[in-house]
């Protein structure tokens, strides 16, 4: 079962599992294509597996060529502080929906919007964990600018939760040295994380609707590993007073990120 949903201006769908809602819920950020199908998809896959999943139309009030958008041929970079105030828009109404009792929200970001978890959980402390799907680590998303005032480095410093992240070896504009300044900069700070890069995988390998990125073998392997992940962080396996690093990585002995090539 789904609903829309329209929050002072914010649009959405909000997906319910079957059965009686649990206390968990999971905003899942779309990425540079606006809430597209796929997004819902996620997010019903998710609803499918027991969580409350809540897919925001980040670009609502975006004023555009939607159809350029849904297309690839535009890019929307919004404020951090728009962003913010969206996700905590979602929140609320989470927290204020007849129909629910939610405890934990985990906040899922994807390609363009993998910076976002982190944007947020530097602003607020309720958030359970940070997962990212092939995002986050670009130099675009690294440094301070005009639109992004704190730079990552300060977002992760401030941080209080669990990240998990996946990533693919072939990403075209994902490098392994991005993925590993990331990585370093968590251990730098003492922040735990689980990180996962899948060999041969490219960027978006996850997206049925785009047929010569999607990879079903490591869409299932990388669903499996964010649900566990969750499970574990409901029963309490990340605990605030333990710094816990995990880092696997399957990459062939000759990478050379410069043959990476975008995939349709």
């Amino acid at each position: 079962m789904n609903e829309q949903i329209n929050a002072n201006g914010l649009e959405g769908q909000l997906f319910m599992p079957h059965g009686e809602p649990g206390e968990d819920a999971v905003i899942i950020l779309h990425e540079r294509y606006g809430l597209a199908q796929h997004t819902l998809d996620l997010a019903q896959k998710l609803a499918n597996d027991g969580y409350v999943a809540l897919a925001p139309n980040l670009f609502s009030r975006w004023e555009g060529d939607k159809e350029a958008l849904k297309a690839g041929e535009v890019r929307v970079v919004m404020p951090d502080d728009d962003i913010a105030l969206a996700i905590d828009q979602a929140i609320d109404l989470l927290r204020a929906h007849k129909s629910l009792n939610i405890q934990r929200i985990f906040l899922m970001g994807v390609c363009q919007s993998g910076r976002y978890p982190f944007v947020v959980a530097s602003r607020r402390h309720d958030i359970s964990a940070c997962i990212v799907f092939y995002g986050g680590t670009q130099e675009r998303d690294w440094g301070a600018n005009e639109l992004q005032p704190m730079a990552m480095p300060d977002m992760l410093a401030k941080i209080q939760v669990p990240s998990f992240f996946v990533y693919g070896e072939a990403d075209h504009s994902i490098s392994i040295d991005n993925i590993r300044r990331f990585r370093n900069t968590l251990e730098e700070h003492r922040k735990s994380y689980r990180m996962r890069i899948l060999k041969n995988s490219p960027h978006g390998f996850m997206n049925d609707t785009m047929p010569g990125r999607y990879r079903p073998d490591d869409t299932k392997v990388a669903w499996q590993m964010l649900l566990d992940f969750m499970q574990e962080v409901r029963n309490g396996q990340w605990p605030q007073d333990t710094v816990h690093w995990e880092f696997l990585s399957d990459t062939s002995p000759s990478y050379d990120f410069s043959k990476n090539v975008r995939q349709a």
